[in-house]
């Protein structure tokens, strides 16, 4: 084949710096775009926080206190609902911004990023100490041997006992069987130990706090934690025997031949019950190193004249605008080096806050619609969730089901009826008998209902709540109940069976 030089002509698309830019800026939660923002604050001097608008309640605020009983109001049109309190603005220069830049560009070949420096948001001087200041958390191996130093052990029962913490998992059980943990031991031949040394340690950690820890099942964990209650505790002596000789019976729910081997009444056995249900069988849990998770609220809803409307969250909302001193230091027609890099900075400025602004254009466009299409939600509560998938936003916006979904990821709604995130309004739907359809949440909130309201000796089965669901024209298949049931941490009937 010979070789030759062609021309050819094609379009295709691409996407430039500035697109790229509000893309991302769309899909940050609210804790990493203060971060981004103090990020760009740091690294671009012709950016400040605007700090001139005076600080006032915002109007959202004032209605969220009164939400719960403008809540209760059926008489909401959020379809006409107009939004009284102004939108969040972002101040920027007053020049025109120029054309795009090539779409085979990037910021840092165009302009000079400078030296970017991390730190964390501003604005913390009014903040609770205690949230600012968090203290480190330990894990559960840590607290054991934290008191392990504080406990007198010989050498070679604290390296037994170093082993047997180091094999606890975080419910605090014992997984290595004691004949296995004596012979990983390393211990010099004239130290040979057996396996009634490694018992006695044992229950010396079994005692540690929480008490339980190191037990080898939960049986052995809940007679512990019974032990060490005070002997005159009231049904202590029942509760133990009941742990020691029934254990297999009180898993089974199998009350009434409890009661007949231990000879007790109901109202005995209830008792007794109450004491047991009083201990921890995961004594470990107590103790976690996870760092709690703070969520800010995106938008606010609430209830006004009796209809449903959506703020910005303005304390959450970047406030920036363009420094007015080192802008007025650009000169036309100088290509100097110091000239060139401050107007590649206000370029920059100016393409970010107009980003900025689409971000929070766009995110309340999508939070009103939410609440438009989902108002019997914020009248009724979860039962009168309506079907709602991505595409019937995107239609409504006239935007694409990519941006909704960056929009709703990582976002979060404050509502009367608690903070949930924009994905918690979209579910699948099942048909109903009269040809309608019935959101996945509602269907939750349903049995989460009908299994709060079931006599406790005979809860109901996937079964049963199947045809209860189907006598209200909603057709849903038993291992569809099944499935939503153990997505809400409901255990099946023979484990919610319980004396009435």
């Amino acid at each position: 084949m010979k070789q030759s030089i062609q021309l050819r002509l094609g379009q295709h698309l691409t996407m430039t710096p500035q697109l790229q830019q509000a893309i991302r800026l769309l899909q940050l939660s609210t804790l990493e775009l203060q971060m981004e923002v103090q990020t760009v604050l740091d690294s671009n001097l012709m950016l400040e926080r605007d700090e001139s608008e005076l600080e006032t309640r915002p109007e959202s605020e004032a209605a969220m206190e009164s939400a719960p009983d403008q809540a209760a109001a059926p008489d909401a049109d959020p379809a006409n609902a107009k939004n009284d309190g102004s939108d969040a603005e972002i101040a920027s220069s007053t020049d025109t911004i120029p054309d795009e830049l090539p779409g085979d560009t990037s910021w840092e070949d165009t302009y000079d990023m400078g030296a970017t420096s991390f730190s964390a948001p501003g604005g913390d001087n009014d903040r609770d100490f205690f949230e600012t200041h968090l203290g480190s958390n330990e894990s559960l191996h840590e607290h054991l041997h934290w008191q392990l130093d504080l406990t007198p052990f010989s050498d070679v029962d604290r390296e037994i006992a170093e082993a047997i913490i180091d094999s606890i998992n975080d419910d605090g059980y014992l997984d290595v069987p004691l004949e296995e943990l004596c012979e990983s031991l390393d211990l010099a031949p004239e130290q040979e130990i057996g396996i009634e040394e490694v018992q006695a340690v044992l229950r010396r950690i079994q005692h540690f706090d929480p008490v339980g820890v190191g037990a080898r099942d939960p049986a052995e964990c809940l007679l512990i934690q019974l032990l060490a209650l005070e002997p005159d505790t009231p049904w202590r002596k029942q509760a133990l025997q009941l742990v020691q000789e029934h254990v297999t019976l009180l898993g089974n729910r199998d009350y009434n031949q409890i009661m007949r081997r231990m000879k007790l009444s109901e109202s005995e056995l209830q008792q007794v019950l109450k004491l047991v249900q009083s201990l921890n069988p995961r004594p470990g849990s107590q103790i976690t190193s996870a760092t709690p998770q703070y969520v800010v609220p995106d938008v606010f809803v609430f209830k006004k004249k009796g209809k449903w409307q959506v703020d910005l969250n303005i304390e959450a909302t970047p406030r920036l605008r363009i420094n007015s001193h080192y802008a007025s230091l650009v000169r036309r027609a100088d290509n100097s080096e110091d000239n060139t890099y401050l107007r590649n900075h206000l370029q920059e400025a100016r393409w970010f806050l107009k980003s900025l602004q689409s971000r929070h254009e766009t995110l309340l466009k999508v939070a009103r619609c939410i609440v438009e299409r989902q108002r019997n939600f914020f009248e009724y509560g979860d039962e009168a969730m309506k079907p709602l998938v991505l595409r019937d936003i995107a239609e409504a916006v006239e935007m694409h089901e990519s941006t909704i979904s960056r929009v709703t990821t990582q976002k979060y709604m404050h509502t009367p009826r608690g903070i949930f995130e924009f994905k918690y309004f979209f579910s699948s739907h099942v048909g109903t008998a009269d040809g309608g359809e019935c959101s996945a949440t509602a269907i939750r909130a349903i049995i989460r209902k009908l299994v709060a309201a079931e006599k406790p000796n005979k809860p109901l089965s996937d079964s049963k709540i199947a045809k209860l669901l189907a006598d209200q024209g909603i057709k849903v298949a038993r291992r569809t109940i099944a499935k939503y049931r153990e997505a809400m941490g409901i255990p099946p009937s023979n484990e919610r069976k319980r004396l009435a």
